[in-house]
């Protein structure tokens, strides 16, 4: 057990005589009447109806009601979303993010029914409310409309599920995986670790690329060219034994290789490979077979070519001087 300290005993002194006087003052005769007199003041500021929404009156009293009710009822509709998604859901067959729409969703329904019942029994009439609701349509028109369609969308994303948690997407330059799906905007980590906030109304008006909406197995194409001395056969052997040498390219589907033109300077190809762990970092799948092709390509002894162009002069007004290399 902890010792006390002399200041410690010194505060719990004057708490003790600030009780006992305020003790005196209350159960004295001066103070009854100054209790009585706040308390008739009190009433007249909390209970006093400063304006009417058509038949119920606005008082201090009921908007601290409203104020408290509101707060409790936030915090009953998170802990109960937390609680379904942690140990109800967890144990169904839904997959991460049918669980957390679904969780998401019955808070919502949590926190409007309970408003409705709510405020119905602290003496708020609900019919009253149209009139407030008409200015609130008003302010919509005017101000709310971007926080609306932002909430709104939030709703489709979590009903139709177009993303999930988790899945791989690109949407207006930003690239990353979603980690959260709130009311009015979506959170997007990207490689860097950096989380970029971004309205869900985006997710329903614009072209959304969903790496992963099927499942996370991605195919991505690795461009290169090689000499015209080359001969394409061995470089298609070259190619896909490369890719199957990395442990990050699938075995099944098999990579392919694809001769795709006959360049200006060399013969193009193009490997395509499938991956399910590199699917957050493709770019570092690509750089890694781009070392191992180079490494590859200079055993073999396949040249990749700089580009080459002919020179024609039609005609020049000075002697050109020509160099043998001797």
């Amino acid at each position: 057990m902890k010792k006390w300290t002399s200041k410690r005993l010194i505060v719990l002194m004057v708490i003790l005589l600030v009780a006992v006087g305020g003790f005196g003052i209350v159960t004295s005769e001066i103070g009854t009447l100054i209790l009585g007199r706040l308390s008739i003041d009190l009433g007249k500021v909390f209970y006093h109806p400063y304006f009417h929404i058509g038949k119920t009156g606005i008082t201090l009293a009921l908007l601290l009601k409203v104020v408290v009710f509101v707060l409790i009822l936030t915090f009953i509709s998170h802990q109960v979303r937390r609680f379904m998604q942690s140990e109800v859901l967890i144990h169904t067959s839904m997959d991460s993010g049918q669980q957390f729409a679904t969780a998401r969703i019955t808070g919502y329904l949590i926190f409007v029914v309970g408003m409705m019942v709510g405020l119905q029994s602290i003496g708020v009439d609900l019919s009253s409310l149209v009139v407030l609701g008409g200015a609130l349509g008003v302010g919509v028109g005017f101000g709310l409309q971007n926080i609306v369609s932002n909430f709104v969308s939030g709703l489709i994303l979590l009903v139709e599920r177009p993303i999930k948690l988790g899945d791989r997407v690109d949407v207006g330059g930003t690239n990353g995986d979603v980690v959260r799906i709130a009311a009015r905007s979506t959170w997007v980590r990207t490689n860097d670790n950096v989380v970029i906030i971004i309205p869900n109304s985006e997710f329903i008006s614009n072209r959304v690329t969903n790496w992963t909406a099927n499942d996370r197995q991605v195919r991505f194409a690795v461009p290169l060219g090689v000499s015209y001395s080359a001969d394409p056969a061995e470089v298609r052997e070259v190619l896909l034994q490369v890719a199957l040498a990395h442990p990050d390219v699938m075995k099944d589907p098999a990579p392919d290789v694809r001769f795709v033109d006959f360049g200006d300077s060399s013969l193009d190809f193009e490997l395509r490979v499938w991956t399910i762990s590199q699917v957050q970092a493709p770019q570092k799948l690509i750089s890694d077979l781009y070392f191992l092709i180079f490494k590859a390509f200079g055993e073999r002894g396949i040249e990749i070519p700089f580009p080459q162009r002919d020179l024609h002069l039609r005609s020049v007004s000075v002697p050109i001087a020509i160099s043998t290399g001797a």
